[in-house]
């Protein structure tokens, strides 16, 4: 790191400090997998989009998903590629708050729209009689109001609190995208209050959305398991099946990330920075995949497309 020269009131960003000689090589699978993310979830929005059967609650949820999921990577994979091919670690401070703000506001609008999706699901299968009367075209427009909304509130705060901390030491944040703790933990003062915030967040959007969605998905897999016919079990456990999948690979990667960035001292940096930049790349390539492609109205149309 040395050999970087940058401007005081900006930051670098690093990523795995001492494997600097194979990021051409560690490049080219995040690349294929923006690659991807773009080309298939960009795919499965023009689909829904041009097709009026598809304007059903559950695609309409599946489009706020990839949107964010788009927009998420966007906001990250770029520079980390620019990082690898050459070598412009340099961030300004403003750019680094603004990244900051897109990452943790649209994470949050992921999970929600993920919490949504799993009312939906639970409407369908527990009480589908009145499924058209509850998901109305209103209730999907209050839906992707409130999840924005709640994505932009609670995204706010970040660069807020860490643009009131003094930077007087090091700006080389040991990381690939201005995570919120990586950049805090530079600041000469104790950012206890950046901290406190990142807990309640977690509380507020993981901790909340995971037990509803646990809660919403017990009720119908039994409801699922009442049902008399073999077939229905068989197609509505898939269905369930398919969105867990979904799910497990949206927290999992992100509650290892809050985890190693506040209490993994004992875990080597690389290790960290890779558990923290995997949450926002494997969930937006997968959801289209997982979700939309085997989805057997977005597949039909997608194969007719090729």
């Amino acid at each position: 790191m040395s050999n970087i020269s940058f401007n005081s009131s900006s930051f670098v960003l690093f990523w795995f400090p001492g494997m600097e000689e194979k990021n051409l090589w560690i490049s080219l699978p995040f690349c294929s997998m923006y690659i991807i993310t773009i080309l298939v979830g960009v795919s499965v929005l023009l689909i829904i989009w041009s097709d009026d059967r598809l304007h059903q609650p559950m695609f309409l949820l599946l489009s706020m998903l990839i949107l964010a999921d788009i927009v998420l990577s966007s906001g990250v994979l770029p520079k980390i590629l620019l990082i690898f091919w050459f070598k412009l670690h340099e961030i300004s401070f403003e750019e680094c708050l603004v990244q900051m703000f897109f990452v943790h506001s649209f994470s949050i609008m992921g999970s929600s729209v993920l919490l949504a999706m799993a009312f939906d699901r639970f409407v369908a299968v527990c009480n589908p009689l009145r499924y058209s009367t509850i998901l109305t075209n209103s209730m999907i427009a209050k839906t992707g109001m409130f999840v924005s909304l709640r994505g932009l509130i609670l995204g706010f705060p970040y660069p807020f609190l860490v643009r009131r901390l003094p930077f007087c030491g090091s700006h080389v944040i040991e990381h690939c995208y201005c995570e919120n703790m990586a950049v805090a933990k530079l600041s000469c003062a104790e950012p206890t209050i950046n901290h406190l915030y990142g807990l309640v967040v977690i509380f507020l959007v993981v901790g909340v959305d995971v037990t509803c969605i646990s809660v919403s998905y017990t009720m119908i897999i039994m409801a699922v398991l009442r049902l008399p016919s073999t077939e229905a079990k068989n197609k509505l456990g898939h269905t369930c099946a398919t969105h867990m999948a979904v799910i497990l690979v949206a927290y999992i990667p992100a509650l290892f990330s809050f985890m190693t960035q506040r209490f993994g001292a004992s875990l080597i940096s690389s290790t960290q920075i890779l558990l923290s930049t995997l949450y926002l790349i494997i969930p937006p390539m997968v959801n289209p995949m997982i979700y939309g492609i085997k989805m057997k109205e977005i597949r039909r149309k997608l194969l007719a497309w090729i």
